[in-house]
């Protein structure tokens, strides 16, 4: 129902206005159509049986466009073309974790006002802050996160902005039949408050996210949490060929709301990359810190797109009671132009995973991605291999996947 209704109130709002300013203005729509094929394996100690999981997600939609206002309503559905995983909903977890059930639903639903200096999006919507660390789209999965929400971009000056929203509802990666602790929608009062300041050494960001997890079988509102911090992040040309790339970040989290708990927590990042004519090197440090011990007392980020960070292998989307320090090491190489390909991209990074509190050693990750795009579709190959020592099991994660979009 509630899916049902951000679509018809977003067609109601945007047909109503098309109608009446198309006289005055010029009107254009534009298709979406994006598909994706993906083959995903999964080895995990202490699990019998592998996951072998071939994923067809589709979307399609339109963007109509009269003067300021453009509305767009985007579809999507995901099928399993073989079915030997467990998706999270269905069944019983006798093989690994793929998160990608099936599914079919509203993607995108919004209305949007652009003037100079100020954007105004209403609906269901993509709303990716930053680094995605704290807010992002979870587009790795196929049924991506999008957020029930009012958003508001301001732009006072050049180099300042304002990116305020709030959000009633969180669309899962779980799609329609989530349930139970994986719900389809996380409703709540969400306020997410971001301000940035463009200067010729990066950008300087303040945030506060606020949020709230209204909804009892979701880890019982222990997800409900009010963060506030700052981030720096730019990038500094020693000549053509060689740049560095640089960010810090610092947050400190406590309970909201209807969470049960009390708790205080930091975190920390610091990373660089140096690119040497396309040859990378990265180091780093996360740490997402604890407080009791106890578990959802420690630093974490529900609305974030953790596949991102902490390795790929998924031991870290909940942060373990006594927190997680993530000291990464990585390399690579990056071509604008190979023959036919383009966008050519090698990557590989070793993890090593340490609790914030009493010092346990989680256990170690290596992942290598190799990537490149042949016009309209973009080909990769990704490896995982997570070691355990005090946390989680071995497991070896493979990806062979297609992504194609008009």
């Amino acid at each position: 129902m509630k899916t049902m209704s951000t679509a018809a109130a977003v067609l109601a709002v945007g047909g109503a206005f098309c109608a009446h300013s198309a006289k005055a203005e010029e009107f254009s729509i534009k298709p979406v159509v994006e598909a994706r094929l993906r083959y995903e394996h999964v080895e995990q100690q202490g699990i019998a049986d592998q996951a072998d999981a071939v994923t067809v997600r589709v979307r399609g939609g339109a963007q109509a466009t009269t003067g300021r206002f453009t509305a767009t309503v985007v579809a999507q559905g995901n099928l399993a073309i073989d079915g030997h995983y467990y998706d999270g909903l269905n069944g019983a977890a006798t093989r690994p974790l793929v998160a990608d059930p099936q599914n079919v639903g509203l993607y995108i639903g919004q209305l949007q006002y652009k003037a100079k200096g100020f954007t105004l999006t209403a609906g269901r919507q993509k709303i990716v802050l930053d680094d995605e660390r704290f807010v992002g789209n979870v587009g790795f999965r196929n049924n991506a996160q999008t957020f029930d929400a009012v958003r508001a971009e301001i732009t006072p000056i050049k180099s300042v902005k304002l990116d305020v929203s709030y959000v009633w509802d969180v669309r899962t990666i779980w799609g329609s039949d989530g349930h139970g602790a994986r719900q389809q929608g996380i409703s709540g009062n969400n306020v997410l408050g971001n301000l940035s300041w463009t200067t010729p050494l990066g950008t300087l960001t303040g945030f506060a996210y606020l949020v709230d997890q209204n909804e009892a079988p979701v880890q019982g509102f222990r997800l409900s949490s009010q963060t506030y911090g700052g981030r720096f992040a730019g990038t500094h040309a020693f000549s053509k060929a060689v740049k560095l790339a640089y960010q810090a970040s610092y947050a400190h989290q406590s309970d909201w709301r209807r969470n049960p708990n009390s708790y205080s927590a930091d975190y920390y990042l610091a990373d660089g990359t140096l690119d040497v004519k396309g040859w990378k090197l990265n180091a780093g440090y996360e740490v997402l810190g604890a407080d009791q011990g106890v578990a959802f007392t420690s630093f974490q980020t529900p609305l974030g797109t953790n596949f991102k960070f902490q390795g790929w292998a998924d031991k870290f989307l909940t942060t373990p009671a006594n927190g997680v320090r993530d000291l990464y090491f990585g390399g690579g190489y990056g071509a604008k132009k190979f023959g036919p390909l383009t966008a050519i991209t090698l990557q590989g990074t070793w993890h090593r995973f340490n609790s914030d509190r009493l010092d346990q050693h989680y256990g170690d990750e290596v992942d290598l991605l190799a990537q490149a795009k042949l016009k309209k579709t973009t080909m990769a190959v990704r490896y995982a291999h997570y070691e355990a020592h005090a946390l989680a099991t071995d497991t070896d994660k493979v990806w062979l996947q297609l992504d194609w979009a008009i």
